[in-house]
């Protein structure tokens, strides 16, 4: 065999988590999605992972784990997010690496990545080194095994970045054509000039590195890649594999070839919809064709080792033809959605972003050398804590690393330490300079983490870094704000938490939820105990004491609070240290004589008096959270506002009738209340278990007939996780013909409404099902059983309107 092809996939998101509690919050850029990566894992992530292909009437005949037969890499940072929300789904990733390593000679598809998605030739050596160990453990933890190869963000790469993954015993790494200076054969001979994106990709190459190491570079197809990305391959499967069949020849080429592109993995379903599906048909076309073989980079490496040898630019990358300016300059590089717009701010925040690195190196090496025996052997290995926060891996890694047995105050400082040094590493994240705002959402992340890093130097040394790092965000014009240092105040520092504040989240929050005597919010645990609990009408009163810890430094505090809910969105929390428990009971007693008396100014005295400053609103609730209480505390005023409008409705409905007949345009108001009355009322519905088809068909009547204008992007969420949560169920019970019989009916129901449903769940289950259990069935049916006919039909039903194809 001498052509094969490779297809690579870089899957990516930048980290989303709030730095202080580890965990998404809602994001409404994402509606009607919770956030980013919930949207883009059921747009691309989880439908490549189980994508179809279809038969010439559009049924699924088969649902095929794309990740096994390309090439690809996912940021661990995503992997992270993944383990936690979606497990099976990160399970699926890994067997796919498994099973790639079955199909390709004993050589996994996955590749590692440098861990935060740093652009590596802006960094300093130190953080090289430890952005590939981290991305090496990382990958190891997940994958089970060391990796070969390892993708460089955006694909920025220098010598020194090439030396480093060299001497971690990386194999090779991708790199963009333009990317390549000059060639020449492996033996010696004279250099040929490939710039300009002349480089043949056919074929992998060695770069020569100091102190005789080298590494293999593959520079991928760059036309078909940009065309893939941006163009409109992705139509068909038959296009996309002509297109790669096509860039074979023999003319020149007298070595194996390798036809091999890179883009973003999120061009399979969310760059491009059904994306994942054109791919999973081209891949079967290649894998049907004699001619030519599918294989990823280690594989082909072994089998066709280099034959030529290459010179590469420096401080290159794939997304910015001068280089790397894009993430330190205003070097005309942008997303291109925003004309008119510039991006001057960038050289201001790297500059700002460098000074805040290097004082927080200043601190580390000052303070940590008291904690470890090698500060930096030492924050290398803090990739195991990060991976595994058990008071087991902490404990093992303190004991490793440690200059001596620690205090628990001790461990808190050293933990610091240690995370101080993983947020001086994140602010460095490079979608932050990669899109056209300072105040964009990526912005925002990285302003937040240094903002984090900024809490951790000044509770470690003592000095505030603030101040300065304001200043310097000040000179960082916005195109949209005063400047990148009203981001940073109106957007990133008011996500920061402090233990204090998890003490208020949970006080407020225990007003509507009873939560167990321990429970978790993000990154910390509470023990709380609530012990005075008091109702009088609408207003309430909850007093009581709770310990607070965090999971990641290990800091704890103890603390007292007492909180007054006067009925609408006025609430009140006060938090104080834990102290005399005398000295509760009797602002216990006070507050509650207040209470009961119905003077509730006087128990806001008492309230104030007893707490001082430490006084705490709904503002002050984790941003989830925040909309649960908001939505409870508002819910009378909702509840008027919807009586209100379907009393307009219902009795103006024979009215916006009649005008329908007479083709006259209703009142404006009319139809406003008829899409809230109808959209609250399908909300409801999906909300719920079984469907009450006949309300349901009334509403999808009204929808159609009175032209409402409803959030079919909610709808459909909604919609598909009905669908997806009933047959879920089905599929644990797959006797129970009623839930069956109720799905069917209520999808010939919603396909009536424009929702664009992604139920790729649902199908996996219907297909999985008529492989396990329609063939028994059928069987069963065909011998006369009624029972199994009457399943039969129904599955069949549900089977065609998921688009699934039964077996003959």
């Amino acid at each position: 065999m001498s052509r094969y092809i490779c297809i690579h996939g870089h899957f990516y998101q930048p980290p989303r988590e709030n730095p202080w509690l580890e965990e998404v919050e809602v994001q409404d850029s994402a509606h009607p999605y919770h956030d980013w990566n919930e949207r883009i894992t059921a747009e691309c992530y989880g439908p490549n992972a189980a994508s179809r292909i279809l038969d010439g009437e559009g049924r699924i005949i088969d649902i095929i784990n794309n990740y096994s037969k390309i090439s690809f890499n996912f940021g661990p940072t995503l992997l992270s997010w993944m383990h936690r929300h979606h497990p099976k789904l990160h399970q699926a990733i890994v067997d796919a690496d498994r099973l790639s390593m079955e199909r390709f000679d004993g050589h996994g598809s996955a590749m590692a990545q440098a861990f935060s998605h740093m652009i590596m030739p802006l960094a300093t050596r130190r953080d090289k080194i430890t952005q590939v160990r981290w991305g090496i453990a990382d990958f190891r933890s997940r994958f089970g095994r060391e990796p070969e190869g390892m993708w460089l963000p955006e694909t920025a790469v220098d010598l020194e970045t090439l030396t480093i993954l060299a001497d971690a015993g990386i194999r090779f790494t991708l790199l963009a054509p333009r990317q390549a200076a000059r060639v020449r054969p492996l033996g010696g001979g004279t250099w040929q000039d490939v710039s300009d994106s002349r480089v043949d990709p056919t074929t992998p190459y060695v770069v020569k590195l100091p102190r005789g190491k080298s590494i293999s570079v593959f520079f991928y197809d760059g036309p078909i890649s940009q065309d893939l990305a941006f163009g409109d391959m992705l139509a068909t499967g038959e296009a996309f594999h002509a297109r790669l069949m096509a860039a074979f020849t023999d003319a020149g080429r007298d070595w194996p070839q390798i036809v091999h592109i890179a883009t973003d993995g999120e061009t399979y379903g969310h760059h491009h919809s059904s994306g994942e599906m054109a791919l999973t048909y081209c891949l079967s076309l290649i894998e049907s064709d004699p001619s030519v073989e599918l294989i990823n980079y280690a594989a082909y490496l072994d089998r066709h080792p280099p034959r030529f040898e290459a010179a590469i630019f420096e401080n290159s990358s794939w997304s910015c033809i001068h280089g790397v300016e894009r993430w330190r300059a205003d070097c005309g590089c942008n997303s291109g959605m925003h004309g008119g717009w510039n991006q001057q701010w960038r050289a201001p925040l790297r500059e700002a972003m460098d000074w805040l690195r290097d004082k927080c190196v200043e601190i580390h090496e000052r303070l940590a050398p008291a904690y470890f025996k090698g500060i930096w052997k030492a924050r290398d290995a803090y990739i195991e804590v990060m991976l595994d926060r058990s008071p087991e891996r902490v404990s093992a890694f303190l004991a490793a690393h440690s200059r001596k047995r620690l205090s628990p105050q001790n461990m808190v400082t050293a933990l610091k330490l240690m995370e101080l040094q993983r947020y001086a590493m994140l602010i460095f994240t490079s979608c932050g300079w990669f899109f056209d705002e300072v105040s964009g959402i990526e912005t925002v992340q990285i302003l937040q983490y240094a903002a984090r890093a900024i809490q951790l130097a000044l509770e470690l040394d003592g000095v505030s870094l603030e101040s300065a790092f304001a200043e310097k965000l000040r000179q960082a014009p916005s195109n949209v704000l005063q400047s990148g240092l009203t981001a940073y105040e109106k957007y990133a520092k008011p996500a920061a938490v402090t233990l204090p504040r998890v003490g208020a989240h949970y006080a407020i929050s225990s007003l509507f939820e009873d939560y167990p005597e321990e429970y978790a919010f993000g990154c910390y645990t509470v023990n709380g105990t609530i012990s005075l609990r008091e109702r009088a009408g609408r207003s309430r009163l909850v007093t009581g004491r709770a310990s607070i810890a965090s999971v990641v430094t290990l800091e704890h505090l103890d603390v007292q609070f007492a909180v007054i809910h006067a009925g609408d969105h006025n609430l009140t929390c006060g938090i104080a240290a834990l102290g005399d428990p005398e000295a509760m009971r009797g602002m216990e007693s006070a507050l509650r004589q207040a209470f009961e008396r119905g003077d509730l100014p006087e128990t806001i005295r008492t309230l104030d008096a007893h707490f001082g400053q430490n006084i705490y609103s709904i503002w002050h609730l984790f941003r989830d959270e925040q909309r649960k209480v908001v939505a409870e505390v508002l819910s009378p005023a909702y509840q008027e506002a919807e009586s209100t409008y379907r009393q307009v409705f219902e009795n103006n409905y024979p009215v916006l009738r009649f005008l329908q007949w007479l083709s006259v345009p209703p009142p404006r108001h009319f139809l406003d209340a008829a899409a809230f009355v109808v959209e609250t009322d399908l909300k409801q519905m999906l909300g719920g278990e079984d469907m009450d088809l006949d309300r349901l068909d009334d509403r999808i009547k009204d929808a159609r007939e009175f032209g409402l204008t409803l959030d079919y992007d909610a709808l459909g969420l909604l919609a598909a996780q009905w669908v997806n949560r009933r047959l879920a169920v089905f599929g644990e019970t797959p006797r129970d013909i009623l839930a069956l019989d109720n799905v069917k009916e209520a999808l010939a129901r919603l396909g009536d409404l424009p929702m664009g449903l992604n139920l790729w769940k649902a199908q996996n289950i219907i297909f999985e099902l008529s492989r396990s259990h329609y063939p028994d069935k059928a069987a069963a049916a065909a011998r006369g059983d009624s029972a199994a006919d009457r399943w039969r039909a129904a599955f069949e039903a549900v089977a065609d309107a998921l688009h699934v194809r039964v077996p003959a």
